[in-house]
């Protein structure tokens, strides 16, 4: 089952879906391998950090399986890797929030401070934005596939006065044509 086989396929706003699931994919990975390669518990809490973000197992090796989710979106691409950056990057502002609530609890089990909260939100905010560029506004122009796929009737409406306003300038053309072709004759 896909969730969007009704959304049309546009190549040129495929390839920002597709930078910015590999950009940040590329950062969780390196994040959650670097975390491994330390060998923390696997549900520390300690103050362990990677890359300025304290860790334990459980995040890095959760860490890797977005990243790896995120470079299978970039290989795809196109309105999946679209869908995938907005519902992760939605889930990622989640984690931020139930993480805010969890970080001075004795139930951490990601081992999430405040700079982990930040990131999240970071992170969310910004596979949001690769996810929606170019689908979702309220100032899409008229060329856009997805303003197209939405507003069909006035497409339809738009291609009528194109034609039309094409045939009138093409029976003007042949009109001052076929008058300067017909006054040179009678000059003559």
């Amino acid at each position: 089952m896909r969730l969007d086989e009704h959304l049309p396929v546009d190549h040129r706003l495929s390839m920002v879906y597709r930078i910015g699931a590999g950009l940040i994919g590329l950062v969780l990975l390196v994040f959650g391998i670097l975390g491994l390669v330390d060998q923390i518990g696997v549900f520390g809490t300690g103050s362990h950090t990677t890359a300025g973000l304290n860790t334990n197992s459980a995040l890095s090796i959760l860490s890797i399986c977005v990243g790896v989710l995120l470079f299978a979106g970039m290989l795809i691409g196109k309105n999946f890797a679209s869908t995938l950056n907005m519902i992760l990057g939605v889930l990622f502002i989640l984690s931020g929030f139930v993480n805010l609530a969890l970080i001075n609890t004795g139930f951490n089990p990601l081992a999430f401070r405040i700079q982990n909260v930040l990131f999240s939100f970071v992170v969310g905010v910004l596979l949001m934005f690769f996810g929606m560029f170019g689908r979702v506004s309220g100032g899409l122009p008229h060329n856009n596939p997805y303003w197209r796929a939405r507003h069909p009737t006035q497409v339809e409406h738009e291609w009528r006065n194109r034609e039309a306003a094409g045939k009138r300038a093409a029976h003007a053309h042949r009109a001052v044509t076929s008058h300067r072709h017909g006054g040179h004759r009678a000059s003559r």
